[in-house]
């Protein structure tokens, strides 16, 4: 995995991001817990594991219909499962569920060091232009 290319905005605050994709052209995502992403207990914040599921959910549905599409979106859900301590790889991999016209629906199981962490999954809706904001092929390149 190498940096993805995130570098203004809320991930270039609260990245680095780091991914790759595999060789179905999915995204393989993960960022190591560093104190400023914990709470008080040394725990990777909740907000944070949601940000990173965001993202990752996001580039799933932009990445199977093109990936010159931001993706805004309708729908995040999160169960956090277990802990991502301080220090931890926390990894993932999206899948897409469905894809209709507008809309694309897609889900990961989110892992700290190995172990589930966090169970999301989102709905992205779809716009029917390219945006000029992203490349996917530059962020992941």
């Amino acid at each position: 995995m190498k940096p993805l290319d995130l570098p203004v905005g809320f991930m270039g605050v609260n990245g680095p991001l780091w991914g790759r994709l595999d060789d179905d052209g999915l995204p393989l995502m993960g960022f190591v817990v560093e104190p400023r992403h914990t709470n008080p207990a040394s725990i990777c914040h909740g907000g944070m594991l949601m940000t990173f599921a965001d993202m990752l959910l996001g580039f799933t549905v932009s990445l199977a219909v093109g990936g010159k599409k931001f993706l805004p979106t309708i729908q995040l859900g999160g169960d956090f499962v277990g802990p991502a301590p301080l220090g931890a790889w926390v990894a993932g991999k999206g899948r897409l569920v469905r894809q209709t016209r507008n809309l694309g629906f897609a889900d990961a199981l989110i892992t700290a060091d190995g172990a589930a962490c966090l169970r999301a999954n989102g709905i992205m809706k779809i716009p029917s232009q390219e945006s000029s904001l992203i490349e996917l092929s530059r962020v992941f390149g």
